[in-house]
């Protein structure tokens, strides 16, 4: 086989700008704020220039996602209703993937075909923090073993089965736990989109040594931000630090014990918690599922999307 021979179709920033250069954007400085990440360089030239070209790229899938299903009625002779088109979002902690699904939503809800888009991230799915004591897995929060996946297949099952009504745990970054008696509530959206860490991840074995479902068998499109570890490190320390005088401020805070950290203490505690948890994480469960997405941004050191990798269909 050729060695040069890949997948995907490599792109740089100004190339996939030129595919959607006489789209004007809908959003505005405003919006680029509401929606920029702690720590992320979101601004409106990438919005128009990465953002604005995967946006009409997505509605073009969905449009042809809409097609397929007309023809598979007629090839049955049944009249079905469409199911949701679904987007998973992967890539590290830190690396800004909260960020792309939140613009992603905000741009496709402007495509008249896709009006109804809804998020929802796996933080939901994670098991609450009483159970992960008794399991031993607080401090491996975010590895795959750290979630409830029977209960997110199902969640996503059912959104793409076309479920009038699905609900998902809600969880708060305040208090680092899912909060009793509060819910996300999906209603037949034109599109999901599924963001965390491990979305991407393949199916498990069972122990009859079958293969499970895998989340991604539900998706449509995939999604994985991707950066240098060594970027995503020092972007985890420098947003460690700023929350000291942000979220871990607030005494109901999970963190507020990190608040009162100097400079070097709250580096030094960052770092420790990043090559103890996150980054083991990244390499084992996170990173390894990149080749899987449909498709690849790459940052570099300044937050910046710079390449795009698109996988051939």
């Amino acid at each position: 086989m050729d060695a040069g021979v890949t997948p995907f179709v490599e792109l740089d920033r100004s190339t996939w700008a030129r595919l959607s250069n006489e789209i004007e954007s809908p959003l505005n400085v405003e919006d680029v704020q509401r929606l920029r990440g702690l720590g992320d360089a979101l601004n409106l030239d990438e919005v128009r220039e990465v953002y604005l070209p995967l946006s009409r790229l997505l509605s073009l899938y969905v449009s042809a996602s809409h097609q397929l299903h007309a023809a598979t009625n007629t090839f049955l002779g049944e009249r079905t209703t469409r199911t949701p088109f679904v987007i998973g979002v992967a890539g590290s902690v830190a690396v800004g993937k909260s960020t792309t699904a939140r613009v992603l939503r905000e741009l496709l809800r402007r495509w008249p075909g896709t009006p109804n888009v809804e998020l929802v991230t796996t933080d939901g799915f994670l098991y609450p923090n009483e159970e992960l004591e008794r399991r031993g897995l607080m401090q491996r929060k975010g590895f795959p073993e750290s979630y409830d996946r029977r209960r997110l297949l199902r969640f996503v099952s059912e959104v793409k089965s076309g479920a009038e009504e699905v609900r998902a745990p809600w969880y708060s970054h305040l208090t680092y736990n899912i909060v009793p008696g509060r819910e996300i509530v999906v209603r037949r959206p034109d599109v999901l989109i599924v963001e965390g860490l491990n979305v991407l991840a393949p199916a498990r074995m069972r122990a009859d040594g079958r293969s499970g479902l895998a989340l991604s068998d539900f998706f449509d499109f995939s999604i994985y931000v991707d950066a240098k570890t060594s970027y995503i490190e020092e972007w985890y320390v420098q947003r460690f630090q700023s929350l000291r005088s942000g979220a871990f401020a607030n005494p109901e805070s999970y963190f507020h014990r990190y608040a009162f950290l100097t400079d070097e203490e709250a580096r030094e505690t960052a770092l420790g918690i990043w090559r103890r948890i996150n980054e083991p994480n990244l390499m084992a469960n996170v990173l390894p599922t990149r080749g899987r997405a449909t498709l690849v941004l790459t940052k570099e050191a300044d937050h910046s999307i710079r390449r795009m990798l698109l996988r051939k269909t």
